[in-house]
């Protein structure tokens, strides 16, 4: 019976996460952690398997989430639907185990079965399963409920060998996600109840063995010091990927009341889980009084309602769950923008659906009604979260829909509006969009991303002024897109403003902390010579990209993975300015560093580098040409005209002109005589 509610629970869950299989990568971290990650395109072997446990790529250090990118790249190549499908494979495994290790702690199929459920089904849960990037959530979950699994087989007979798995599946969770870090805490938890384990409490329904307190507590020192290594561990991958937020930028007394309304959001999104986002900017600044003294009042008063009724020990194990297991996300350590992210309420809301399945069940108990009572009303509340999680789904099918939803919930979120405008211009989404209205032609899809950009821009300046070191670099990064966009719409005096505005606060920044914002300036300042380039200033140009040159060697020799594809872009711009003023010998030494880097990035990944070799080559072709050495300029174009046939095999809508220049090219060269 248990089993087979088991697996129908499972089912269910996959049955109501199974349009993901339909769904897009999104460029939001999904580049980083699949698309664009050169390492985990490897596949399971070997390199990748160093890389993953030496690597604090993408602010984290959690190896067992790259290996299980590296897998689904294995079976799935770039198909995002099997990386989506096993990540609802995970959530569905997390939900039975949950059913299954409460009715083991406690013996009561009813609230069991009811946590689990509401577990599965809650749309605050759609994030951590809709989102690729996010598998470290769903996979660390699963070795926290493995941990405490084994845990209670401990508790029932203490063993050293039982302890020593615990501590390893502690440990597998650490390496998926640091978010596990507060299992320890939770175990003690446990311990008061459901286990039962202190020797002043009431019997243990699932026959634990009786402790003394303090022996309790030493037993979790081990596990405390891998919560300590993997905090350490943490904040040095986070510092080194400069996610971590200074007292400058975010104040602790503003941390303080922002930790303080995210608890009750929390709370108020598990009961109304409407308006729910991928991402909610930080203010940054002082929030309003009401806000943060109503949160502060509703947690007082659970607080006080849990220790009054302080004989229903779920009660307090359940509050005591949700508000600690917030604890590493809540801000009191800055780490990125987010005031609070869905994702983080994945384990923590697991303490209130405690706090409400068991305190129904007991409610129900005390009055003697019937279990049918409880059904009823029970499956219609499920069945609600299920419809509103189908419609939180669809936001997650590509990254115009999941930015559009985001924009239409109501709050100032310029990070939204620039990430909408940004999926407008991405010619990879245009057919998706065709049957959108207001965006199915590409004039239109550029007048709304300038829209977007716009409002992103008056957004972040009402912000800097507020408090520019939080908002400041947004700020710059927004003015160099517009600028982008500038360039698509040959808007060039709008474009020189916008670029210009984006490199003085660069420099600002810079001046401010180097290491941090470096690579903003030299963005800023590849983007400014291309303009100058076109705009006939050449001694601009060359400014501009020597001085972004020499900020990406520097940056390459902390960071080759990351910066190796800027420092090639930068010194083909630099060939093709050299070329254009006949300084051949200088062109053709930029073009063969980039040519060089380009061939390295390609053998790891052909089809993101592929075409940036090919288009080198042809800038070689064309230099050799110039210099009439004709038998370089034919073995060059060759090359490229090799490349751009194959990869037109795939896609011959995007490379048959390339193909016709070089055909072109060739054919001029077979009306020259060889140089001698």
């Amino acid at each position: 019976m248990k089993a087979a509610l088991a697996v129908l629970l499972a089912a269910a869950t996959i049955a109501l996460y199974i349009p993901v299989r339909g769904y897009s990568f999104v460029v939001w971290d999904d580049q980083d952690y699949v698309t664009s990650n050169l390492h985990v395109r490897g596949g399971l072997a070997w390199s990748t398997v160093k890389w993953a446990f030496t690597s604090t790529d993408a602010a984290n250090w959690h190896p067992l989430t790259w290996l299980s990118h590296a897998l689904d790249y294995q079976l799935f190549a770039l198909n995002p639907a099997g990386h989506h499908l096993d990540s609802v494979l995970i959530h569905a495994l997390n939900a039975a185990l949950l059913f299954l290790l409460l009715i083991w702690m406690t013996k009561r199929v009813g609230p069991s079965l009811l946590v689990a459920a509401l577990f599965a089904v809650h749309p605050l849960n759609v994030e951590s399963v809709a989102w690729v990037a996010e598998r470290k959530n769903v996979l660390s979950t699963l070795f926290f409920f493995l941990a405490i699994a084994a845990y209670a087989w401990y508790a029932h007979k203490p063993d050293w060998r039982r302890y020593l798995l615990v501590a390893a599946l502690f440990a597998a969770g650490l390496m998926a996600k640091p978010m596990v870090i507060t299992l320890p805490l939770v175990l003690l938890l446990l311990d008061y109840w459901p286990l039962e384990r202190m020797q002043s409490g009431p019997p243990s329904p699932s026959g634990a063995a009786r402790v003394e307190f303090p022996r309790l507590v030493l037993e979790k020192v081990p596990l405390l010091i891998l919560s300590a290594a993997s905090a350490w561990m943490t904040f040095k991958a986070q510092r080194s990927g400069m996610a971590v937020r200074n007292l400058y930028q975010f104040p602790l007394a503003i941390r303080i009341q922002n930790a303080i309304v995210a608890y009750g959001l929390y709370l108020w999104k598990m009961i109304w889980p409407l308006r729910l986002a991928p991402f909610y900017p930080h203010s940054a600044t002082a929030l309003p009084w009401w806000q943060w003294s109503l949160s502060a009042l509703v947690l007082i008063a659970i607080t006080a309602f849990v220790v009054v009724l302080r004989r229903k020990r779920y009660l307090l194990v359940g509050w005591l769950w949700f508000l600690g297991t917030l604890v590493p996300v809540i801000g009191l350590v800055q780490v990125g923008d987010a005031a609070m992210a869905d994702r983080y309420a994945y384990i923590p809301l697991i303490g209130i659906f405690l706090m409400i399945a068991w305190g129904l069940d007991d409610w129900a108990d005390a009055r003697g009604w019937r279990t049918v009572w409880l059904v009823v009303p029970t499956l219609f509340v499920l069945a609600a979260l299920g419809f509103a999680t189908t419609r939180q789904l669809h936001c997650w099918q590509n990254e115009y829909t999941l930015w559009a939803h985001t924009v239409a919930v109501p709050s100032t979120n310029p990070f939204a509006h620039d990430a909408l405008s940004a999926a407008l211009i991405n010619p990879d989404l245009a057919a998706t969009l065709n049957h959108v209205e207001g965006v199915d032609t590409e004039p239109k899809r550029m007048d709304a991303a300038r829209q977007h950009y716009e409002e992103a821009l008056k957004d972040y300046r009402e912000l800097a002024q507020q408090n520019p070191g939080a908002d400041l670099p947004y700020l710059a990064v927004t003015l160099n897109e517009l600028g982008n966009l500038d360039r698509l719409q040959n808007r060039t005096d709008d474009e020189r403003q916008h670029y210009e505005e984006a490199l003085q606060y660069c420099r600002e920044l810079v001046n401010r902390d180097p290491d941090a914002y470096l690579p903003y300036l030299a963005v800023t300042l590849n983007d400014l010579g291309v303009l100058n380039g076109n705009q006939g200033r050449p001694a601009d140009a060359r400014q501009n990209y020597e001085e972004a040159v020499k900020i990406y060697r520097d940056l390459v020799q902390r960071s080759p993975d990351g910066y190796q594809p800027y420092l090639a872009i930068n010194l083909n711009d630099l060939g093709i300015l050299d070329g254009v003023q006949h300084r051949w010998d200088d062109a053709r030494q930029y073009f063969e560093r980039a040519l060089e880097i380009y061939r390295q990035l390609a053998a790891q990944n052909p089809d993101q580098y592929s075409p940036n070799v090919a288009g080198t080559l042809n800038n070689l072709g064309l230099l050799d040409r110039n210099q009439n050495r004709i038998q370089e300029s034919r073995a060059h174009y060759t090359e490229a005209m090799a490349i751009y046939q194959k990869l037109a095999q795939r896609d011959p809508a995007r490379y048959t002109g390339d193909i016709a220049r070089i055909e072109a090219s060739l054919e001029e060269l077979g009306k020259i005589a060889p140089s001698r």
